[in-house]
């Protein structure tokens, strides 16, 4: 930046505040450069002394100002909404009343009775509820058969509904390990072994597995955008990825081996194996991605018009397309697999996602809608060294946030007038330029991201953020943590379809031990999540 810089060339006052500001970037990079080399440093010493049996560095933490360290938004999110304790009486079910007499010795005379005074206390009994079951049994001399009376519906071997029920809410829906369900269970005099414990929570699960992929379903079709997100997990030791789509009404996992565009597609699509299709659609989708025309040219004399296996496709690439790059490849199955998505009618289709700006979620949809939190995050992530970048900065995050607030504001009121005053001030704020060089880049990005960022403008009811989803994946990271991962292919459907019913149980009010208890004890008395979904469908919009 200062190699060809001569100072003699200096001849106002402006000309010198360029020269500074050039050298305040200077300092900048190179602080930023001398930072990120001394970890790099530190880390190959740590690597170095493991390799020779030693120690690394071992981490200690600072105590240091938390509000540096933290790249949370929500702070600037929530403005202005306050915080206020509001009363729970009528939200408690009383389930029984017990009424308190005051000691006569302690009354005067002339004492009048004045009616009552109503004090609710909450509290709860755990006890067991252990059946010896006496089974009639009979005998027939001439059929030779023995008539013997079945256990109750829900009872299952040595253990009832409320037991199974319970070990699946601790350990889903609380975040319990299953040694610790075990202790648990016995400090109330419960015998159960720990492989007993371990097949109630991922065995015999096929039809937990059907409402799950109902509750998909209805979800789907509750509302034309969804949220996306995914985040890391392990599978018997390896590394996979959980997919995470909701909106307010459901939330639904999918761990799948990648994170690709393909992987998420096949999510969309919601089938036993992925489809592909080579129709119009392909080629639109082939010039969206920059294909080559020649490539185009060859698609069109594979088979046109009826679904493919993913191995038949990979079978017409490696014998036509071997010129093409590995990239390139990726194309043209996303190009086929989007295809078949959007000629099928058993998934309802989604027309707009609202995701972070990760590659994996972009060109899906018709629409794509970014979350202004995660723009947020990128500006809250930098760190200048300097005390008048780090001015700029906070003026600019000042700046962003309202503007993120008027955006809020016309949600709640809009128009085509604020529509277009809200445009020109996205241009205007996101077209400013401070001097600091890794802000205005960073500001340049941003103002890429427009069509994206302002989609709530043309569609008022569309969520600004992608934070259900996110929270959505912590909850995976945090069931992770605590658990690690499953070790089968039973136990990986089981975190996703029980992780599905606990977190869709809970946007709809209904207590997932409850739900789950429902339907081991073969009651059916509880309505269907699913069916929930569908009579609490949100507002959609039409793509123009």
């Amino acid at each position: 930046m200062l190699k060809e810089f001569d100072p003699n060339q200096i001849e106002d006052l402006e000309g010198a505040r360029q020269a500074i500001i050039r050298i305040l970037n200077v300092v900048e990079e190179l602080s930023s450069e001398n930072k990120r080399l001394r970890e790099e440093v530190q880390a190959l010493r740590d690597e170095n002394n493991r390799l020779k049996g030693e120690q690394g560095r071992p981490e200690v933490k600072a105590k240091k100002d938390k509000s540096k360290r933290d790249h949370s938004s929500e702070k600037e999110r929530r403005q202005g909404k306050g915080w206020g304790k509001g009363s729970k009486l009528d939200k408690i079910k009383i389930d029984r009343e017990e009424v308190l007499k005051v000691e006569s010795a302690d009354l005067p005379e002339d004492v009048e009775f004045k009616g009552y005074e109503a004090v609710v206390v909450q509290d709860i009994q755990i006890k067991t509820d252990n059946i010896r079951f006496l089974k009639e049994k009979y005998y027939s001399p001439s059929n030779q058969k023995t008539y013997l009376a079945s256990l109750p519906e829900g009872y299952q071997g040595q253990f009832g509904p409320g037991l199974r029920s319970l070990v699946i809410s601790l350990y889903y829906a609380s975040g319990m390990t299953e040694p610790k369900i075990k202790e648990f269970l016995e400090n109330f005099g419960l015998q159960i072994s720990a492989g007993q414990i371990s097949n109630f929570l991922i065995k015999d699960n096929e039809d937990w597995h059907q409402e799950k992929a109902a509750i998909y379903q209805a979800g789907l079709s509750s509302s034309d955008w969804q949220h996306i997100d995914d985040t890391a997990t392990r599978v018997d030791g390896e590394n996979q990825h959980c997919h995470i789509l909701c909106n307010p009404l459901y939330t639904a996992y999918f761990t799948r081996p990648r994170k690709d565009r393909l992987t998420v597609i096949g999510v969309l699509q919601d089938t036993a194996e992925l489809q592909f299709l080579l129709n119009e659609q392909t080629n639109l989708c082939l010039a969206q991605f920059g294909l080559p025309q020649w490539v185009q040219a060859q698609i069109q004399t594979w088979p046109q018009g009826k679904i493919l296996s993913q191995s038949q496709v990979a079978q017409w690439v490696s014998q036509d397309l071997s010129r093409l790059n590995e990239q390139q490849q990726a194309r043209v199955f996303e190009a086929a697999a989007l295809s078949a998505y959007y000629q099928q009618s058993t998934t309802p289709i989604v027309s707009l996602l609202i995701s972070d700006d990760a590659p994996q979620f972009r060109s899906i949809t018709q629409e794509h809608a970014l979350c202004w939190v995660h723009e947020g995050r990128h500006y809250k992530k930098m760190s200048p060294y300097l005390d008048y970048h780090r001015t700029l900065l906070e003026d600019f995050q000042s700046d962003f946030w309202t503007f993120y607030h008027q955006l809020l504001a016309y949600q709640t009121n809009p128009s085509a007038d604020l529509a277009t005053q809200l445009t020109l001030e996205f241009d205007t704020l996101f077209s400013r330029v401070t001097g600091f060089e890794a802000l205005d880049k960073r500001i340049a990005k941003t103002k890429a991201k427009k069509e994206q960022l302002l989609l709530v403008l043309r569609y008022p009811h569309l969520p600004l953020h992608n934070n259900p989803a996110e929270l959505g994946a912590r909850q995976r990271v945090r069931k992770r943590d605590i658990s690690f991962g499953p070790r089968t292919q039973d136990g990986l459907a089981a975190w996703d379809t029980f992780m599905t019913l606990a977190a869709t149980a809970k946007k709809l009010g209904v207590s997932f031990f409850a739900y789950v208890h429902d339907r081991v004890a073969g009651i059916y008395a509880l309505p269907s999540l699913a069916q929930l979904i569908t009579q609490q469908s949100l507002p959609t919009h039409s793509i123009s």
